[in-house]
């Protein structure tokens, strides 16, 4: 009996000790790869829902190419090098390889080991997600994991766990605690979900689900009641289907006949459509979107128009040049002399979308963690239009007759020079044409 009454306290305070709450860099080694299911352990029910979870980022955010370059090559041998930046390259983890996050396994193997780092943001981590620590930012998700598995619908019954709702699934900030980051010097380096708090879309109540996890009519598992399912497809930057058309663009020319010695006006719209958050969004650093307009003449004669600057502050960086860029990345691969590499790698003169990170050189890095400051914020917001004028006086040589002009918006997930460099596989370089559109004028002897 006395040994039964010793023991009821000890029990009592493990169950405590083991329901005590961690979040963001104090998760790190509190939990075991034991603990929570591998998505195989899902798959046998919620058959469709893993298959569209296999196919998304969700399941690669630790084995995609440019990720494992990135971390490895650059954020982990940089905290090797100067130990301030270590709980960054292990805060990468926190939501890239949570499940080693949590294991206190950091940095974890490289994907080819086939640890269990590599099921990414996986079914077991988010359906154990309880709550959002304070602010929605660094991996600030709070995570119990057990038989319960926890969701936005309530009343669902399943064979293998408990299930329960959870108003934390119907919130953004269970997105911006991994899609808003802030760095070790304060700096907001990724703010998608912040954008969306300030958009029209947070005033409509428009979620992130909406988009990137559409609601479709069936069954989440071969037992459950036909209903509205959230599709897992978490569609993104990654996906040229997404992409495409996101930002509708129309163009027109000032006046529709010129004489051959005069000037063409030219002014091209471009309408955040679609996104609730600006274009482009997370990983800003990397991703580059710019507008290039071509003329081509009666004779197949094709010339480049640059933008016409507007003067605003920071405007060099929005408009392509040749400059070099990135030389901090001279820091983790140990290279002497480095003098970085061409800052943009598009049509020189063209409009860029983007917001410049600065290294405490000012020179613009690919490195989030090493980001002292940020540059002027040249994206397009939500429902925004920016207009660009392109001013042509028309060229000596140029031939009478029909004059064609050519608008493209293209998209890079990785500034293509950064992407050689480093040897990143070309597909991450790779432009996707968001939207284009053309007009015609005449030009007269």
């Amino acid at each position: 009996m006395k040994k039964s009454m010793i023991l009821l306290p000890i029990i009592f305070v493990a169950v405590l000790l083991a329901n005590i709450w961690h979040a963001g860099e104090e998760a790190k080694g509190t939990r075991n790869y034991s603990d929570y299911e591998k998505p195989e352990a899902c798959a046998s029910c919620h058959i469709d829902i893993y298959r569209q979870w296999k196919r998304s980022m969700m399941s690669q955010s630790f084995t995609h190419h440019w990720d494992e370059i990135e971390y490895f090559d650059l954020a982990v041998k940089h905290s090797t090098k100067d130990p301030f930046f270590k709980p960054a390259a292990d805060g990468c983890n926190g939501c890239h390889a949570p499940l080693s996050f949590l294991a206190g396994d950091v940095p974890p193997p490289r994907p080819h080991e086939g640890s269990r780092a590599n099921e990414g943001v996986s079914c077991d981590i988010c359906h154990t997600i309880t709550g959002v620590h304070e602010e929605a930012v660094n991996f600030s998700w709070i995570s119990q994991p057990g038989r319960t598995k926890y969701g936005a619908k309530p009343g669902l019954e399943s064979p293998h766990h408990i299930t329960a709702e959870k108003e934390i699934f119907r919130q953004t900030e269970l997105c911006g605690s991994c899609h808003n980051e802030k760095n070790p010097f304060g700096i907001y380096v990724k703010s998608t979900q912040m954008e969306w708090l300030e958009g029209p879309y947070a005033k409509e109540d428009v979620k992130c689900f909406v988009c990137h996890m559409p609601k479709a009519k069936g069954k989440s598992a071969p037992m459950a009641v036909e209903g509205e399912v959230a599709q897992h497809v978490f569609l993104g930057a990654h996906k040229p289907s997404k992409l495409r058309g996101a930002i509708e663009i129309s163009m027109h020319c000032l006046e529709n006949e010129i004489p051959y010695d005069g000037v063409a006006t030219i002014q091209v719209e471009l309408f955040n459509a679609k996104a609730g958050h600006k274009i482009p969004t997370g990983s800003v650093e990397d991703r580059i979107l710019w507008l290039d307009v071509t003329a081509v003449d009666e004779e197949g004669k094709t010339y480049h128009l640059p933008v016409d600057p507007k003067g605003f502050d920071g405007e060099e960086y929005t408009i392509a040049s040749e400059e070099l860029a990135y030389k901090d990345m001279a820091i983790p691969l140990g290279l002497e002399n480095f003098a970085g590499v061409p800052r943009d790698g598009v049509p020189a003169g063209d409009r860029i979308f983007r917001m410049p990170y600065f290294d405490d050189q000012g020179v613009m890095t690919i490195m989030q963690w090493n980001t002292r400051s940020l540059g002027v914020d040249y994206r397009i917001g939500p429902r925004e239009t920016k207009i660009e004028t392109f001013t042509w006086e028309l060229p000596d040589d140029i031939a009478a007759g029909k004059i064609t002009v050519h608008a493209k918006l293209n998209y890079q997930k990785l500034v293509k020079p950064v992407a050689d460099f480093l040897k990143v596989p070309e597909e991450e370089g790779e432009i996707v044409q968001m939207n284009e559109v053309s007009l015609e004028f005449e030009v007269y002897d």
